[in-house]
């Protein structure tokens, strides 16, 4: 059984923590300086083969230099610091460790990427249809937009021949027609929806997934837990994806 250490033990954390020996997984740490009856800080002695982040955006980077420098391997949910992944690619090869980071750990979520990727292919052959998205989450949610959406908006971008750009912002003009709009919206308990729309004057297009319970981001993170455990180097979950599906 592998053994596994949580940084951040929030909803997400909670969550792992209740499903991980279903998944073949045994918790050995749990570290989050907010919550009582946690370790207080990351320790190379009590880090399991593997750990998990789900911590927050501002302290994330500098839990991977840790947990990267004591040679474990992790698996990353937090999003907000993606800007670095040059020097996290860097520190996994520097330290012979795996590390793997995701937006969004739902394995639906990730087929639904390719779903979109594939509309957008098809609905770009005929150019009156716009195309746009809108996501929702709860209200506790640290970062807009989420990962997620820009995921989305990257995987329209790729195969549109018109959009070039995307826009999270709130727009107090006419939106030009390189540019996506990719809107959000924060309100209530909402665990993530995204939608994504396919839009002329006759008829609309809308593909959306739905999250019913984080516990589908908790059962991608202990399956990709198992998965970089016995590799090295720097990997996305859309990596792991590709070569789960082949």
């Amino acid at each position: 059984m592998l053994e596994i250490s949580l940084i951040g033990y929030g909803k997400m954390g909670h969550m792992i923590a209740s499903l991980a020996e279903a998944q073949g997984c045994r918790v050995r740490s749990i570290i989050d300086p907010s919550q009582a009856g946690c370790e207080r800080e990351i320790r190379p002695e009590i880090l399991a083969d593997v750990c998990i982040d789900f911590s927050l955006p501002d302290t994330a980077l500098n839990n991977i230099r840790q947990v990267a420098a004591a040679g474990k391997h992790m698996v990353v949910g937090t999003t907000g610091w993606h800007k670095h992944l040059d020097e996290v690619k860097d520190l996994a090869e520097r330290h012979g460790t795996g590390i793997l980071w995701g937006a969004n750990f739902s394995i639906g979520m990730n087929l639904f990427t390719r779903v979109i990727q594939y509309a957008t292919s098809i609905c770009d052959k005929f150019p009156m249809y716009d195309v746009c998205g809108w996501e929702m989450h709860h209200n506790q949610k640290a970062d807009s937009p989420s990962g997620t959406a820009i995921q989305l908006a990257d995987a329209i971008l790729r195969e549109s021949s018109v959009k070039d750009e995307a826009v999270y912002d709130k727009l107090d003009r006419r939106i030009l027609k390189n540019e996506l709009h990719f809107a959000s919206l924060r309100g209530g308990a909402v665990p993530g929806t995204h939608s994504v729309i396919f839009d002329c004057e006759t008829d609309s297009l809308e593909l959306s997934h739905r999250v019913r319970s984080r516990a589908c981001f908790a059962t991608g993170a202990l399956q990709a837990a198992q998965w970089i455990s016995l590799r090295k180097g720097l990997y996305s979950f859309n990596q792991m994806m590709e070569d789960l599906l082949c």
